[in-house]
């Protein structure tokens, strides 16, 4: 992909309200507040686990903090054939659209 190419990326209002992003972030940031139907790899370990990757979702949403990692990780993806989407504005732009969030412990979720 050469860098006059753009990566596919859609806002978080253009997300299908049953949507499993595929979050990308670090264990930390997915314990603190994450997207309920979302599938946890984190970028470190995509490459050794693309064999889980959801087969059903198509394209397939990837998510990060605010962006970046994700769009890194889409280039990976589409380069290896796989149809993916960058979030754009990430985790962030989730909660402040008012998207659900859990979090692993009895705090609020937040994102980190």
């Amino acid at each position: 992909m050469t860098s006059s190419q753009q990566l596919p990326s859609v806002g978080v209002a253009g997300l299908p309200d049953d949507v499993r992003p595929l979050d990308v972030r670090e264990a930390d940031e997915w314990a603190a507040g994450r997207a309920p139907t979302a599938v946890h790899i984190p970028m470190s370990e995509l490459a050794g686990r693309l064999a889980e990757l959801p087969a059903d979702e198509d394209p397939l949403y990837v998510i990060c903090r605010s962006g970046g990692r994700s769009a890194r990780v889409v280039a990976y993806l589409v380069a290896q054939g796989v149809p993916a989407v960058n979030v754009d504005g990430g985790m962030q732009a989730w909660a402040a659209a008012g998207r659900p969030l859990q979090a692993d412990g009895p705090g609020q979720p937040e994102i980190i």
